[in-house]
């Protein structure tokens, strides 16, 4: 079991540095509110993914299959979401950076994103099962999604700590800042579109 552990942690781990619709929600939110933010905006995604791996890890293919579909149409609201957000605040005047933080929409966007990506849900239904027996107790099955969250929220955070440590460079030109993170918002949107069941 170790072993299998061991490849797990290092198969996330490659995974996670590999940026996608997430991570690009993530650096948005940490450049343009601060590093809180950027971990409200990790454990959003967090929470998305983990409800992502319990329709996987209750061995609910069938469902995912049929659900699909309905997935496909979330995720274009997704897209649109994200999307608006970015050319809204490319758009904005220039702000103070220390300002409060709405952590809480944050935390949602996050869980929003990640969870209406139907590539990833068909990603995990495919890739987890490799590190499971075939005749898995149910604490294995919990055991090995714990870890895949535990690198993937800590992958994460690194993404969110590098992009809240720009953001002291960024604030001589809050300008530039709004418009990097409403990029960012606008790519995470092309990359959830991009992303196919």
């Amino acid at each position: 079991m170790f072993e299998t552990l061991t490849a797990l942690v290092i198969a996330t781990s490659i995974l996670v540095a590999i940026p996608g619709p997430n991570v690009a929600l993530i650096v948005a939110n940490s450049l343009r509110y601060g590093l809180a933010s950027g971990l409200a905006t990790v454990l959003g995604t967090t929470l998305g993914i983990a409800a992502q791996l319990g329709l996987v890890a209750v061995g609910m293919m069938a469902i995912v299959e049929a659900a699909a579909s309905m997935l496909s149409y979330l995720k274009w609201a997704g897209v649109i979401y994200l999307v608006y957000l970015g050319i809204r605040t490319w758009r904005e005047p220039a702000r103070d950076l220390s300002q409060v933080t709405p952590r809480r929409a944050m935390f949602w966007r996050g869980a929003f994103v990640a969870a209406m990506n139907p590539k990833t849900l068909l990603f995990k239904a495919a890739f987890l099962p490799q590190f499971i027996s075939v005749n898995a107790a149910a604490t294995e099955i919990l055991l090995v999604a714990a870890v895949y969250l535990a690198v993937l929220f800590a992958g994460d955070s690194l993404w969110a700590a590098f992009a809240s440590s720009a953001r002291g460079l960024l604030a001589r030109c809050a300008g530039m800042t709004r418009r990097i993170s409403g990029g960012f918002l606008v790519a995470a949107g092309i990359g959830l579109a991009s992303s196919r069941l």
